[in-house]
């Protein structure tokens, strides 16, 4: 495996990113900010995994949720 150091995301995997910011934020936040059905209906980590593996435009969005609340966190 290559090393990235300049990639953040380096080594977390998705369904970590999904957690951390389920327990940060919550799935009503999540769904607010990123309007995709499996943030706002009958929401799950499995579901959000199947839709963000398949739907690339929304997964560089919860990265993008996830790295914000990452530099939040060392303010």
């Amino acid at each position: 495996m290559e090393s990235q150091p300049n990639n953040p995301l380096h080594g977390i995997k998705l369904e970590q990113i999904i957690n951390d910011l389920v327990v940060h934020y919550g799935w009503e936040y999540m769904g607010y900010n990123i309007k995709i059905k499996c943030f706002t209906d009958n929401p799950s980590v499995k579901s959000s995994l199947k839709f963000l593996r398949r739907t690339p435009w929304a997964r560089t969005k919860v990265e993008a949720m996830y790295l914000r609340m990452l530099e939040n966190n060392k303010k």
